[in-house]
């Protein structure tokens, strides 16, 4: 056997097809384009989002602080009259309800009053309400076209009923 006949005769291969590629056109720099043009709409969104959470958060404590100062419209204050006795229990109402107000609504007003309530008009009510003026102290910096939809004012009241006899 020889060397040539000992080796097996392969076929020769067929040359490779090249597939034509067509080449599409540079998109380069378009999706900083697509950024640019939604980023002010999700921004948007997002600080939509944000700047009602804190309203609400604020208009919650708002609640919470009135319905405390009512309560703390129960405790007994010396008094000579049952007069004075309800504007020192609102008096001391506001002062429970300003103390409980958070950091986020400092510049709130308190006010307090008191009315004949119940039936036949024998009981006497004490009405605490807070008021946050939003649009002079907002919470966040808003946006101009946000102002629209912002409150203008965040305000809350509670009521406790009092029986006269255990109010002096």
């Amino acid at each position: 056997m020889t060397p040539m006949t000992s080796m097996a005769i392969q076929p020769a291969r067929a040359p490779l097809k090249r597939i034509p590629m067509r080449r599409v056109p540079a998109q380069r720099g378009s999706t900083a384009i697509e950024f640019a043009l939604l980023f002010p709409l999700f921004f948007t969104i997002l600080y939509a989002i944000v700047t009602f959470s804190l309203i609400f958060v604020a208009q919650q404590n708002l609640t919470l602080a009135a319905e405390e100062g009512a309560r703390a419209a129960l405790n007994w204050q010396s008094s000579t009259s049952l007069q004075n006795a309800l504007v020192n229990r609102g008096n001391a109402a506001c002062a429970a309800a300003k103390l409980l107000v958070a950091t986020l609504v400092q510049t709130t007003q308190c006010t307090s009053s008191s009315a004949a309530c119940g039936p036949g008009n024998a009981m006497q009510c004490v009405n605490v309400s807070l008021t946050y003026n939003y649009k002079a102290n907002p919470l966040v910096p808003t946006l101009p076209l946000m102002k629209v939809t912002l409150p203008n004012t965040l305000s809350s009241s509670a009521t406790v009923q009092l029986n006269p006899e255990n109010i002096q």
